[in-house]
């Protein structure tokens, strides 16, 4: 084979590999950007499931039907979304931070047989659309319930209703509050409020 060709295959191997890890660096430096000029995402608390029976009173407190448009934020494994699709047929949509948790939510509603009914993202909260939302359900923590007030009450319609597991939202008070005792003998505090088009923060 004539040397001279070898050397220039070589020249364009040498010249295409030092493209490519030129353009990988620069893909990579372009990620780097795009990731520091992204606001910080917030974990709003830790996976903590609600036991069964607390997450159907949660729905009997947001008078959930099969109009309805259930948004869960922080879905973890899925159950209220799930319940909420198969014992009254509501459409439900759920969010959450962790990929795990997703990817276990979307098995279960499967394995229940609602996935047709259950959409679930990997998606900061903080950054949800909950304009079409009837209905909100939430079990964070208290500073985290508070930090969602005013995404929530500028962006739910007149009449939608938010139900919060053992977290209130500050000065705004809500239209229920019930004391519910679960199977096991704990007693949980859920929260009513019904969305009146005034923006609080």
């Amino acid at each position: 084979m004539n040397r001279a060709f070898i050397s220039s295959m070589k020249d364009l191997s040498l010249q295409s590999t030092t493209e490519s890890q030129s353009e990988n660096m620069r893909e990579a430096k372009s990620v780097l950007e795009s990731a520091s000029s992204r606001k910080p995402l917030y974990i709003l608390a830790p996976f903590v499931p609600t036991p069964q029976d607390v997450v159907e009173r949660m729905l009997e407190l947001g008078n959930v039907t099969n109009t309805d448009v259930l948004y869960d934020i922080g879905c973890g494994d899925g159950r209220i979304l799930i319940t909420a699709a198969n014992k009254y047929g509501a459409r439900a949509f759920g969010v959450d931070l962790e990929p795990y948790r997703v990817e276990e939510s979307k098995a279960n509603a499967k394995a229940a047989g609602v996935e047709g009914l259950v959409t679930i993202k990997l998606q900061d909260a903080l950054t949800l659309d909950v304009s079409a939302a009837t209905v909100v359900t939430l079990y964070l923590v208290e500073w985290s319930t508070q930090k969602l007030k005013q995404m929530l009450t500028s962006q739910l319609k007149q009449g939608a209703r938010i139900v919060s597991h053992n977290y209130g939202m500050g000065e705004w008070e809500p239209a229920r509050v019930e004391s519910f005792t679960d199977s096991t003998g704990k007693t949980h505090t859920l929260y009513l409020w019904h969305a009146d088009g005034i923006v609080r923060s």
